[in-house]
């Protein structure tokens, strides 16, 4: 199906998206307010163009001529049927810009918003046609991550959100529906549970950063990179689930009394915590680093397309 669809905001997540949008065939208005950031996430496209090509995941880099660079916030909505606005996380701004969007579009244009953490209830509350905007929430690259979180308010229509998740079908990613609105929606509460343990774990001196960053990568990361933990537990026991509950659930009932204090996330334990990742990646590595992390993720992704073409529950 063909769609028309603008990004509004030229940073790292507005020219992953744009580059997901297109290479599923839509056409592409990307606006940006600076003309500078235009032209940058030009460059950054065509990068990651390329770097998807070498890796196999594309076959060519001609899908980026889909994404055209808009400076005029109308004429990069004019005629579309989907915006993905991705701007400042600051309340405000997002009520501002999407009072700004909804006088520019026509009535059937739906608005979502990439936020990680502010409730379309909150940022669509004054306007006039709250039923059409709900948060699309990426994972970063969502190039390379298909996982997209669609969280309706109250006020969003049911419809809407069925033609977002048919929109992001079309588009090769992979939505969820958060059914009631909830402070870091599903992601980032599930990650949040695991960052607030690591800190725990490392502030009460039980494990080194770098050991806790290996349990994972080296041991629960790679069942993770293609179950759940629901069917983890549920391949974890002779019996499924529920003999892996009648096995284990006294244990993890009895760990989670242990893990409700804060964990420290003052500037002190910070400064340990930079500390330590620096002596393992100095901060002039990080750049590079993450291209490493985009090139092992196009990989992965390579190997997932091959094997979910034998998974017959996938």
């Amino acid at each position: 199906m063909s769609h028309h669809v603008a990004v509004i905001g030229a940073g790292l997540i507005g020219r992953a998206w744009a580059i997901v949008f297109a290479r599923a065939g839509f056409d592409v208005a990307l606006y940006d307010i600076s003309a500078d950031a235009l032209e940058k996430a030009a460059d950054s496209i065509e990068a990651s163009a390329a770097d998807l090509v070498a890796a196999g995941l594309m076959a060519d880099t001609g899908f980026t001529t889909r994404i055209r660079r808009e400076p005029d916030l109308a004429a990069a909505l004019a005629g579309v049927d989907y915006v993905q606005e991705c701007g400042p996380e600051i309340l405000e701004a997002k009520q501002a810009l999407f009072a700004e969007l909804e006088a520019a579009c026509g009535p059937d244009t739906i608005l979502a918003s990439s936020t990680s953490g502010i409730l379309a209830s909150d940022f669509a509350a004054n306007l006039v046609h709250p039923e059409r905007c709900l948060v699309s929430h990426p994972v970063n690259p969502p190039y390379l991550i298909p996982l997209v979180e669609l969280v309706p308010s109250p006020a969003t229509s049911a419809a809407v959100t069925e033609r977002v998740h048919a929109l992001m079908v079309d588009a090769g990613q992979v939505p969820v529906t958060v059914h009631r609105e909830i402070s870091g929606f599903v992601l980032n509460r599930l990650q949040g549970a695991l960052l607030n343990e690591a800190m725990r774990l490392v502030g009460g001196g039980y494990v080194s950063a770098a050991d806790l960053d290996s349990t994972v990568k080296h041991g629960l990361g790679l069942r993770w990179s293609f179950m759940g933990p629901m069917e983890t537990i549920d391949l974890n026991a002779p019996g499924g689930i529920a003999d892996y509950a009648a096995r284990y659930g006294q244990l993890y009932t009895d760990m989670a009394g242990t893990q409700t204090s804060t964990p420290d996330w003052s500037p002190a334990a910070i400064a340990e915590l930079e500390r330590a990742r620096r002596e393992h990646l100095p901060g002039t590595g990080l750049a590079d680093r993450q291209e490493w992390r985009d090139r092992r993720l196009m990989a992965l992704a390579v190997h997932k397309r091959e094997m979910d073409n034998t998974d017959p529950t996938n």
